[in-house]
């Protein structure tokens, strides 16, 4: 089972979560809740993966 961190921000214009997984290209999606963004970036990162292992172009270090 692989790990990924997604970076989550609300949309002020439409109210819907928006998640994406730095260095991951196509691997964003979102949700009108924090369950359904989860379900859905699951989804998106389920169907890449079946592509084979993704090259990540960058790695999440933290926050400042």
């Amino acid at each position: 089972m692989r790990t990924f961190t997604a970076v989550v921000e609300k949309c002020a214009d439409t109210g819907l979560y928006v998640g994406y997984v730095p260095g991951f290209a196509g691997a964003h999606s979102q949700g009108e809740s924090l369950d359904s963004l989860r379900g859905n970036l699951e989804e998106v990162l389920g169907m890449l993966l079946e592509e084979g292992e993704p090259l990540l172009n960058a790695e999440f270090v933290g926050t400042l």
